[in-house]
């Protein structure tokens, strides 16, 4: 399937999860804005893929990720952001939602387990997402951050690697 085939609406989520529940499948999902996707974000979907038989990636759209990251990001806007995610292997549908939190996402994909990674504990998973979890009796997973893999990481070392390039000189024109 192509990767935009993979790219789903908030309106076409509880259909895709219905299939799947009829299909006997257990559904994972995670969220994130996957700003500059990396090594980091890559393993945290394969061990979420690997809690079920399909995985559903909820997307933060820009607007939210610029209120949730400041106004210079995303640096890679959400339509390319969905089409890198939905032609990994591993991921079998990917939502872009405008909220901030994940929770109406998590309403309509309805998942088996809930899977997030980097430095979140329960404690600091989001409180009204975390209610709706257990409200579903979802298990919720968290898979612990590849070490110095994140994108504010990447985009530190991208930063560096700017202020030490020379300045552009001018060359002169052969006549």
């Amino acid at each position: 399937m192509e990767p935009t085939g993979r790219i789903l609406s908030l309106e076409e989520l509880p259909a895709w999860r219905e299939a799947q529940r009829q299909a006997g499948r257990r559904v994972v999902a995670t969220n994130g804005c996957f700003d500059l996707l990396h090594q980091g974000h890559v393993a945290c979907l394969q061990g979420a893929r690997a809690l079920g038989d399909c995985l559903v990636v909820g997307l933060n759209d820009d607007e939210s990720v610029r209120a949730l990251k400041g106004p210079d990001r995303p640096w890679v806007p959400a339509e390319e952001r969905a089409f890198l995610l939905a032609a990994l292997r591993v991921v079998d549908a990917v939502c872009v939602f405008p909220q901030l939190d994940a929770v109406e996402f998590l309403r309509r994909a309805r998942p088996d387990v809930y899977v997030k990674g980097g430095d979140y504990t329960l404690e600091t998973l989001h409180p009204g997402e975390r209610r709706l979890l257990e409200a579903m009796g979802s298990r919720i997973v968290l898979i612990p951050p590849v070490p110095g893999r994140s994108s504010s990481a990447l985009i530190r070392r991208i930063q560096a690697a700017r202020l030490q390039e020379p300045a552009a000189e001018a060359v002169p024109v052969q006549t």
